[in-house]
């Protein structure tokens, strides 16, 4: 093994196992290298992006050997786009890997006693498994390796056939210098902000995401409507979000950066007619630099405004700027997992903690005596409410702020204190003062799901002044990524 101080890059570098967070590992001279772009068995020449004593981080420039494990990764777009980064690994060896980063993070960062982990549950559905996709325009489109041509003088000016080639095997980060040209309506390139990849297929959900995006784009450049510029602020068409339900039920959000009202008319109507499965048609009317749409207000141009998505026999309103689990399946699964945790007889007092929309809460609801749902944003909440009006769920209340402020002695005077607390917090994890706040209520149970295992395992550690943990279910919500959601159930000790 060589290495090259000047460029600091790596060659015939081993790749030996995996880290945490798609990250393969390997080790040099005593030093540990965190990787991406590579998996265990192959052999790379490997750019270093960050250098330390006794550590360091880069990416695969160069793949020499594939590993044996590798496969042909099935879409299209691979190697560029930024999604389903493990299309290269079999599902069974991406499980296995999820398994071993879920052991990894709640022993090591845990530091506390723990049971044997179960296996972690994968879904069914490898392609086609999310409900909600975001699109984005941009009038600088990310150039293709083929359509480069790179000054290399060795090849005549030519871009190198090797580097297409890896892209082709499932080389994960791109090499081609960050070009733009035309327009497109696809996903960002990875860590560069203002250049769109043109997705022609999508696997991430059913082919109607393709059929409707497919179609605006045709529609946009025949009439020449202008494609968002992020950098002039600058440009009509910004965003377009697809939400796919179980159900059938199919509804389109596009965001423009102003109205106009004939181009708006004449494209919605060409889209509604191309793909007539949409259901609820709205327009987000975003003036803003970003792209945020929380503090706007979507528009119906056709339908009732909303979707009607299902998990088992329970019903939840989706308004275009509801939060919803991207994955029904496999939510379903986790809820099922999260209510047998819980081990409700029709006796207890729930709290649902960071409730969102009331989607655990109401799954769990006919095993429970009540539900107690609280998270900070207010409009989650009339979500909330809604939805457990339209389920006929009458002892289920939910309350919009901080769970430190709301659940003191009053409070639980008149709504009881908790038998269970179920927790479901962003990927930070749970604020220490809360943790605190669980350690002081001491509920019998917690049942801690997450979708961050670090920063669950260091919560774990906090609670284990009281709390010893009983049972650990991961669970696959994302195929081809590396994203991990894990149930822990905790018993007061």
């Amino acid at each position: 093994m060589r290495k090259k101080n000047k460029n600091q890059v790596l060659e015939d570098i081993a790749v030996t196992g995996y880290a945490a967070e798609g990250k393969a590992l390997a080790k040099l001279d005593g030093k540990v290298i965190f990787i991406s772009g590579a998996v265990p068995g192959d052999v790379a020449d490997i750019l270093l992006t960050k250098n330390k004593k006794d550590w360091a981080e880069g990416r695969a420039l160069r793949i020499k050997e594939f590993s044996k494990e590798r496969v042909q990764p099935f879409c299209k777009h691979f190697g560029v786009c930024g999604g389903c980064k493990w299309q290269m690994l079999p599902y069974e060896k991406q499980l296995s890997y999820k398994q071993q980063e879920v052991e990894q993070n709640l022993r090591r960062i845990g530091k506390t006693g723990l049971p044997d982990i179960l296996p972690i549950i994968g879904g069914d559905d490898t392609i086609h498994y999310r409900n909600k996709l975001e699109f984005t325009f941009s009038n600088k489109r990310y150039l293709l390796p083929e359509e480069i041509v790179s000054p290399n003088p060795s090849k005549g000016g030519a871009f190198e056939e090797s580097a297409i080639a890896e892209k082709s095997k499932g080389f994960a980060d791109s090499i081609i210098p960050p070009l733009g040209g035309g327009g497109a309506l696809g996903f960002h390139v990875p860590r560069i902000f203002d250049k769109v990849i043109d997705i022609e297929e999508c696997y991430l959900m059913d082919d109607v995401n393709n059929r409707i995006r497919n179609t605006i784009r045709s529609f946009a450049l025949e009439n020449n409507f202008s494609f968002y510029d992020i950098r002039q602020h600058t440009g009509w068409l910004r965003n377009i979000i697809v939400r796919l339900c179980t159900t059938g039920e199919l509804m389109v959000n596009i965001c423009l950066n102003h109205d106009a009202e004939e181009d708006r008319k004449k494209l919605f109507d060409h889209l509604l007619k191309q793909v007539p499965e949409i259901t609820t048609l709205l327009y987000t009317i975003n003036p803003k630099w970003n792209d945020s749409i929380y503090d706007l207000t979507p528009q119906v141009y056709f339908g009732k405004g909303y979707a009607i998505e299902r998990l088992e026999n329970y019903q939840f309103k989706i308004s275009a700027k509801s939060f919803f689990q991207t994955n029904t399946k496999q939510a379903e699964k986790l809820y099922r997992i999260t209510r047998d945790f819980a081990g409700l007889t029709g006796n207890e007092v729930v709290y649902d903690l960071y409730c969102g929309t009331g989607s655990i809460g109401i799954f769990v609801s006919g095993q429970a005596k009540k539900i107690i749902g609280v998270e900070v944003i207010e409009e989650a909440i009339e979500d909330a409410k809604e939805n457990a009006a339209l389920n006929n769920i009458g002892h289920a209340e939910f309350f919009a702020g901080d769970v430190i402020k709301i659940c003191n002695d009053d409070f639980f005077a008149t709504h009881g204190r908790p038998d269970v607390v179920i927790t479901d917090p962003p990927r930070a994890g749970m604020h220490e003062k809360l943790v605190n706040k669980l350690l002081e209520i001491a509920a019998p149970k917690i049942v801690y799901v997450s979708c961050n295992t670090a920063t669950q395992a260091r919560d774990i550690a906090l609670l284990d002044e009281k709390y010893s943990v009983e049972k650990i279910q991961p669970v696959d919500m994302f195929p081809h990524t590396h994203h991990i959601e894990c149930v822990v159930l905790l018993k007061l000790k």
